[in-house]
């Protein structure tokens, strides 16, 4: 480790800056920072989910879903460099190599998700998405050595379940679901299980930034796909594809893209100080409200089956959050367990007792 990457290390007796976008929120209490992150959340990413399903609206525009990554990353870096200029920020903290492998987490984040709504319905490609907490309980498990208890695992078989059933819906009344779509999103999460728990980990252990995280992963990003597409030819088609409608395409991207900055802005703030799988709750919880808007406000197939099986999965995001409020180890299920069977073994002799007694 370099000297530089050593200086980044977070000094044990150093208090961690907690802010939203460029309000310091660290004087409030914990319960307070919370609150205003989730509230933050909730309105930049149903803003960000609205543009994103009406830029996918536009005739034609659905094979691009990359080149809206790029348009995306390009900006996310515009923001970034000029945040960093405005909060005066010093020297990186984080290491390189960490940012090499989260740009190309986030490539595969981003990129998957958008691509994959060229074969799936918006309500269905965010259920997909509303399940990110499995794979982040997994990764947690795997790549940070957590525990969780039994009402965790209960609320991850739940959305399985929600997610299945929703899926099998959707392949029914959608004309434009496609088997392909599924694996696209799937890849998708398997990249946010990774991401949520390396930046964690990385956050707290060199103290980095929100700002700096966000400027190098997408800066970085950004000449990963700049590159593949340019190899591939993708890069001209979209950019022709975007002169014939370039107020909608990337005036459209401009919204979408600033309040998904500030989104990721506060939601990686939400990682800095509750944790990954916190912050993916309250993501979850923002991603139930978006689909109930999707519906309202863009036409679509529906069927019952979707309120059901989406209930279940909001079913499992209340058990999660439960488990929150009310940690439930799977000791304390044994412990239960063996008290329900011994209350079970004395009742009927306590039954036979009294009536033996009676009958004296």
């Amino acid at each position: 480790m370099s000297k530089s990457e050593e200086r980044g290390l977070l000094d044990p007796g150093e208090k961690t800056k907690v802010q939203i976008i460029c309000f310091n929120i660290s004087k409030y209490h914990e319960s307070t920072q919370f609150f205003i992150s989730c509230v933050a959340v909730f309105i930049f990413f149903i803003l960000y989910g609205y543009m994103q399903e009406l830029i996918f609206t536009l005739d034609g525009f659905k094979p691009f879903g990359w080149y809206l990554t790029l348009i995306q990353f390009g900006y996310y870096t515009l923001f970034g460099m000029l945040e960093k200029a405005v909060k005066q920020e010093g020297t990186r903290r984080m290491p390189m190599p960490v940012y090499f492998f989260l740009a190309l987490l986030t490539l595969g984040t981003i990129g998957l998700s958008n691509s994959s709504l060229q074969y799936l319905n918006y309500p269905t490609q965010v259920i997909f998405k509303c399940c990110k907490l499995i794979p982040v309980l997994i990764g947690s498990i795997l790549i940070q050595g957590k525990r969780y208890g039994p009402l965790d695992f209960g609320a991850a078989i739940l959305m399985c379940v929600g997610l299945t059933l929703f899926t099998l819906a959707d392949s029914k009344v959608s004309p434009n679901f496609n088997t392909k779509g599924v694996i696209i999103i799937s890849l998708a999460l398997l990249c946010d299980a990774i991401i949520g728990n390396v930046q964690e980990k990385n956050m707290k252990l060199y103290n980095a930034s929100t700002t700096e995280v966000v400027l190098y992963s997408y800066s970085i990003g950004f000449i990963y796909i700049f590159t593949i597409m340019l190899l591939t030819g993708d890069l001209l088609a979209g950019i022709q594809f975007c002169a014939q409608f370039p107020m909608k395409t990337y005036g459209y991207a401009l919204i979408f893209s600033l309040t998904g900055y500030l989104g990721i802005q506060i939601v990686l703030t939400l990682v800095q100080t509750c944790g990954a799988f916190v912050a993916v709750t309250v993501t979850t919880c923002r991603k139930a409200v978006t689909i109930i808007i999707s519906f309202m406000l863009f036409a679509k197939p529906f069927t019952f089956q979707y309120i059901w099986s989406g209930l279940l999965v909001v079913l499992g995001i209340y058990l999660n959050l439960y488990s929150k409020r009310h940690p439930f180890s799977f000791t304390d299920l044994e412990n239960k367990v063996e008290k329900w069977v011994l209350y079970f073994r004395q009742k009927p002799y306590t039954r036979i007792k009294g009536r033996m007694m009676t009958d004296v």
